[in-house]
């Protein structure tokens, strides 16, 4: 199938899944994980109607960024990034999906503030507790969400979370379930710089269960572009 082909089945699912759980379907983005996908590609997933473009790895969206290849399209970043990253990042994207450290915070904060412009981020939640992932383990964000409010230059908007893998969406449901009870729990306190907005949460394989437990963004990768090839990397 074509990419326009395929965001126009990842609507309709995504339509369906709204439908199911009461939420109106334009409520949640799709975000388009466009690792590994040249700039052509890119474009075909924007003129599809994608909402949101989602880079992974700093130096492909560098030169996505150079080729116009995201035009028409809010940019976010949706992978791990390294502190020593930052500098390419703050100004150049709406939204960072993967702030998993204050360490890191505070390197988005500085870089923020040096260019006079505020920094919107995700909190990482580690919520399946896996050792090979990044994020904060759920039970530390209390500690966390406190210190937001020192920070003149980024604002919380939401959460962000990877569930571990699983062979049935249906086997994600309980991590998915924890974030959105996280999700409302840190919004009920009404910490000062933290607003929950956004729930990024959901991947190709699983985004129909992650919408039904309360996801707002949904970040879809080989749904849209079709298996990776990692041979060509």
């Amino acid at each position: 199938m074509s990419i326009e082909e395929n965001v126009k089945r990842v609507k309709e699912e995504m339509a369906a899944a709204c439908s199911r759980c009461g939420v109106a379907p334009g409520s949640v983005l799709l975000c388009a994980a466009t690792k590994m996908n040249d700039a052509h590609r890119v474009r075909e997933a924007i003129a599809a109607g994608v909402d949101i473009c989602g880079e992974n790895r700093v130096q492909e969206l560098t030169e996505k960024l150079e080729q116009g290849a995201y035009e028409g399209c809010p940019l976010h970043f949706i992978g791990r990034l390294q502190k020593n990253k930052v500098k390419y990042i703050v100004g150049k994207v709406e939204l960072i999906h993967s702030a998993d450290s204050v360490e890191l915070i505070e390197v988005i904060n500085k870089r923020a503030a040096a260019m006079g412009t505020t920094q919107d981020i995700l909190l990482e939640v580690n919520i399946g507790g896996e050792e090979a992932k990044g994020g904060f383990a759920p039970e530390k964000l209390w500690e966390i969400l406190p210190l937001m409010a020192d920070f003149q230059a980024v604002r919380v908007r939401g959460l962000m979370a990877i569930p571990p893998i699983c062979e049935n969406m249906e086997e994600n449901r309980p991590y998915f379930r924890a974030m959105k009870q996280l999700f409302v729990d840190i919004g009920a306190k009404k910490y000062d710089n933290v607003s929950m907005d956004f729930l990024s949460m959901g991947m190709s394989a699983d985004f129909q269960a992650a919408i039904e437990e309360g996801a707002n963004i949904v970040r879809v990768g080989s749904g849209i572009f079709g298996a990776r090839n990692y041979n060509c990397h």
